[in-house]
């Protein structure tokens, strides 16, 4: 269930959009970041305040990879699979996180530290192998990088080897 704040943000975004429909992404983005997760309650509330049914609000949640709608651990370690990551070592990647944390992609460490997935795409193509840890991503990865990058986030809860958060390339000039 979306508290009384989540669904004042998201009525707050009604004039932003053509219909209420637009908003789908943003309302889910919003639930996610409250709950951490997006929930059957949320998707219901969502549905609700959008004019949809929880069936349209779900096909949307389960689309887009960003969404998860199970508890994840503090960071959730999202590696890119797709063929230019794949081509440069991205499954040996995932073989070493597993490794490392002891669990398989979808699992969540004992801890509840960790929740490593796979996922398509991250728009990370000429940086591979990748990884989006939270809403930072990771770029050219060794296993030596992500062995320090869990250690850092284990001590500090930061890695200074992230290289920012995705962001829309500027058009050149």
């Amino acid at each position: 269930m979306l508290s009384e704040a989540a669904k004042t943000r998201i009525q707050e975004l009604f004039p932003r959009y053509p219909d209420k429909r637009s908003c789908t992404l943003a309302a889910l983005r919003i639930a996610q970041k409250e709950q951490g997760y997006i929930s059957e309650e949320a998707m219901a509330d969502i549905g609700v305040l959008l004019e949809l049914t929880p069936v349209q609000v779900y096909e949307t949640a389960t689309f887009y990879t960003m969404f998860t709608l199970q508890p994840v651990g503090k960071y959730l370690i999202q590696v890119c699979r797709t063929l230019s990551c794949a081509l440069v070592g991205a499954g040996s990647l995932i073989r070493h996180l597993e490794q490392k944390l002891g669990i398989t992609a979808g699992e969540t460490t004992p801890d509840g530290l960790f929740t490593l997935k796979k996922v398509e795409c991250l728009a990370g193509c000429g940086a591979g192998p990748m990884m989006q840890i939270n809403d930072e991503y990771y770029e050219y990865l060794t296993t030596d990088k992500v062995d320090r990058i869990l250690e850092d986030l284990r001590r500090d809860g930061k890695s200074s080897l992230a290289s920012g958060p995705f962001l829309i390339p500027l058009q050149m000039a």
